[in-house]
């Protein structure tokens, strides 16, 4: 699985902590920036990630910022993208299960280090379940303008 991770300042030093854990685990990691501690506009790397997710380029992403908020607000405004703010295991594999979430985004200064670890790996690890949810997905990528 390919993943494609972006960040702002304030996600910088969460980013880099995941990045090596995905690497270690045999993930694929594209890293869209930030590379070093900078501060940055968020909706650049949301919209960077965005659209690498909507053109194929990624099987999933993750963005982090302070505190998830903007990046999943930011993130939503790229067509084809179903980014989850996720502060919790459950929510985050659900965002996978029922609504076919394609960018994860969580807040560095909401989460710590091992929660988020083991977020992203309940959402990476869960599968859209389709049957009934498929409907529920196809109307709601069908409000894009």
């Amino acid at each position: 699985m390919r993943i494609i991770m972006g960040c702002d300042h304030g996600g910088f030093e969460l980013k880099e902590i995941l990045k090596k854990v995905l690497i270690e685990k045999g993930y694929e990691v594209e890293d869209y920036g930030i590379h070093k501690q900078e501060r940055v506009d968020y909706p650049d790397y949301a919209q960077k990630v965005g659209e690498a997710i909507a053109r194929g380029k990624g099987d999933q992403g993750i963005l982090i910022c302070g505190t998830g908020i903007g990046m999943s607000i930011a993130a939503n405004k790229v067509k084809g993208v179903r980014a989850a703010l996720c502060n919790d295991c459950y929510s985050a594999a659900k965002a996978r299960q029922h609504n076919n979430a394609n960018v994860l985004c969580m807040g560095a200064r909401v989460l710590g280090p091992g929660l988020a670890q083991e977020i992203m790996e309940a959402y990476l690890n869960a599968s859209f379940l389709g049957s009934y949810h498929e409907g529920r997905v196809e109307k709601m990528m069908a409000l894009e303008k």
